[in-house]
């Protein structure tokens, strides 16, 4: 339990109680100023974290409300959609992202596609060699990038271990988490662009 601080004190850095008396007005006046900047963030931050909450269940409630319009019934949250004010000034979408990993099955597929390069008769060319290398390269946080090793599926070669290999890179991709994004637009005149709301207390 954090000890009240006595009056006529202020708490430094390091947790030890000085006299306000012998602290310069204009650190008490910075000390005040920041104090009071994130007092107000706070309670920004809690507000926008409660505004996204319901707002991701209206339009939940609303996707389920339009299914059964058709006598749909939807199980959970889906993918990505928007939906439009009826005079089309504003646009709401909702974006759902999904964050893929391989499992231990890459390397699998890794050792068959080095014995493909091996065993060709006319060799691999130095591209496809970079290419392999470069899609299996880790990087300094340890994570292979998903998009470069989902590439080499799109190389179609006849012969069983690449083909094993492609298979092998399907079935170890793994949803490891998904976020959902809300934004919020705002047309620009009578154009068809939109601007984004921004909602990020860091941009402006």
């Amino acid at each position: 339990m954090k000890t009240e601080i006595p009056e006529g004190y202020m708490e430094d850095h390091k947790g030890r109680l000085v006299p306000t008396s012998s602290i310069k007005e204009i650190d008490i006046t910075r000390d005040n100023l920041v104090k009071e900047i994130v007092s107000q963030a706070k309670k920004l931050s809690e507000a926008i974290s409660q505004f996204r909450l319901i707002a991701h269940s209206e339009i939940q409630a609303f996707t389920e409300l339009s299914a059964k319009e058709y006598g749909c019934e939807l199980g959970g949250r889906k993918g990505n959609l928007t939906l439009l004010s009826f005079d089309g000034k504003y646009k709401v979408q909702r974006a759902v992202s999904d964050h893929l990993v391989f499992d231990e099955r890459l390397q699998t597929a890794k050792q068959l596609i080095d014995e493909c390069l091996i065993e060709w008769s006319d060799g691999a060319s130095d591209k496809l060699k970079t290419l392999v290398n470069d899609a299996f390269q880790v990087s300094k946080e340890g994570q292979i990038n998903t998009g470069r090793v989902l590439s080499l599926r799109r190389m179609d070669f006849d012969h069983e271990k690449w083909k094993m290999a492609m298979e092998a890179i399907s079935d170890s991709l793994q949803v490891a988490s998904t976020k959902t994004y809300l934004r919020i637009y705002e047309r620009v005149g009578q154009t068809n662009s939109y601007k984004n709301l921004p909602l990020d207390i860091a941009k402006s």
